[in-house]
């Protein structure tokens, strides 16, 4: 089974950080008027989330504490800014509502609950006789004019960091975890930032109580700089929308890159560096030993070997 990128914000969670479940779904929301013989009108008034939540385990990784991680979260929470969540093809825009870390000697078990602000979760587009990086390319091509018609310098900024890192991956298909994590929370980041502006825009928009926003006692110079916040909220508004649909997409067409065996082809070393090179974890060289039936990390001479999808519950311990 391969492994579930889970990400909240910027932060990926990792080995018993990850949760078995997470729910997710709801209600509709219906309005149920009674006639009389018994009859009924009913009338759907849009989807009512349930809240995400789940439970884990912090424990130390190689550059933090269990503390340093949990204080993460806990900021994230203190915020009370919107993040993205994501994992498998869900995506949800969220608010981190209550976070319960219980402080352990060396790890820190958790639970987590998420307020749903929307679901931007879609059909993946890929199809099936298409080259997934031409698709992935295409659509961050399409954000970059977007960010740019949007004008604003944090997005622009995220952007360029997001688009760069897919720049730096020749090919998609079957790409590997360590290829793939940092290009999701690069997406993730910018996302927020384009969540955030069209929130201050759909402000700036649902302020006006007037045609153009006059108000006739105010000054003419006040007028103009409000009708001219209102025009660019306005002209922002529609291009933040499609760079919210198009982050979507790439990111879940992201989650599914990773998917299946590859192989590749090495000249001696040891299965810690393939493992740290191919996953971003040198303890993972046991799904690489066990998918080529080795027991000794040592390679020698020329070696091709089969790279299982990643999955970060290996321990690095290898069992008969």
């Amino acid at each position: 089974m391969d492994p579930i990128i889970l990400v909240l914000g910027d932060f990926i969670f990792q080995d018993m950080e990850i949760p078995e479940s997470i729910n997710f779904g709801g209600a509709q929301l219906l309005s149920v008027k009674k006639l009389i013989g018994g009859g009924r009108v009913i009338d759907a008034m849009g989807k009512d989330p349930d809240p995400p939540q789940w439970s884990g385990t912090f424990f130390p990784s190689l550059f933090d504490s269990a503390l340093d991680r949990a204080l993460v979260i806990q900021g994230m929470k203190d915020s009370g800014l919107p993040l993205l969540l994501s994992y498998d093809q869900i995506l949800l825009m969220v608010l981190i509502s209550k976070f319960e870390p219980d402080y352990q000697l060396g790890h820190i078990p958790y639970k987590i609950t998420l307020e749903v602000l929307d679901d931007l979760t879609a059909p993946v587009s890929i199809n099936p006789f298409s080259d997934i990086t031409a698709v992935i390319t295409a659509d961050v091509n399409s954000i970059v004019s977007l960010a740019a018609a949007v004008n604003s310098a944090i997005i622009s900024n995220t952007v360029t960091n997001f688009a760069a890192q897919v720049a730096a991956v020749a090919s998609f298909d079957n790409a590997s975890y360590s290829d793939v994590a940092p290009i999701i929370q690069a997406a993730s980041a910018a996302l927020t930032a384009v969540d955030l502006l069209s929130a201050t825009t759909d402000t700036t928009l649902s302020s006006v109580s007037t045609p153009g926003g006059i108000m006739p006692s105010t000054s003419p110079a006040a007028n103009l700089a409000a009708f001219e916040a209102q025009l660019a909220a306005n002209n922002q508004q529609t291009g933040l929308v499609q760079l919210q649909g198009l982050f979507g997409r790439v990111i879940q067409n992201l989650n599914q890159a990773n998917s299946s065996e590859r192989t590749i082809t090495v000249g001696g070393g040891n299965l810690y560096d393939v493992a740290a090179k191919q996953y971003g974890d040198p303890t993972a060289w046991v799904l690489i030993a066990q998918a080529n039936g080795l027991t000794d990390p040592t390679l020698a001479g020329i070696t091709v070997l089969t790279i299982p999808p990643y999955n970060n519950s290996s321990g690095g311990v290898l069992t008969s």
